[in-house]
């Protein structure tokens, strides 16, 4: 795994962001930011307790998990003094996964003024792919 990125101001737009808090729903599903920068986004994320009826990982969890993703990037990407806001997302559920932990990785299609475009990639502890992604974000800027 390469090393933690940390650009300038990411605890700042983290915080922002309240991905630090107990209070959001990355926190409630268990997503931990394992690196962090415009470039590249990479989190992990519990099969258990983000399953369906059927003791699978539920397609919602990946999506939840590709939009904490994209958002995080294209944050960081719009830098301190602007808000990026999901406004697009997509997700191919290419297999299921019923344990384990899975990774997601996000990285830029588009990186705009005004719009940002992440696919994120979803792998299960064999790295096979479980979902493909991608989100858009709109940069507002005051």
């Amino acid at each position: 795994m390469p090393e933690e990125s940390t650009p300038a101001g990411l605890d700042e737009i983290l915080a922002a962001m309240n991905l630090d808090s107990r209070e959001t729903l990355a926190d409630r599903m268990g997503i931990e930011i394992v690196e962090a920068s415009a470039q590249r986004v990479v989190a992990t994320m519990p099969v258990k307790g983000n399953t369906q009826p059927y003791g699978l990982l539920h397609g919602g969890a990946s999506c939840v998990l590709a939009e904490t993703l994209g958002s995080v990037g294209s944050a960081l990407h719009a830098g301190r003094d602007a808000m990026a806001l999901g406004i697009e997302i997509n997700a191919t559920h290419h297999r299921s996964a019923d344990s384990g932990v899975i990774t997601g990785v996000a990285t830029p299609v588009h990186l705009g003024r005004t719009l940002a475009t992440y696919e994120i990639v979803i792998t299960d502890e064999h790295d096979r792919r479980i979902c493909t992604a991608r989100l858009s974000c709109l940069i507002k800027r005051p």
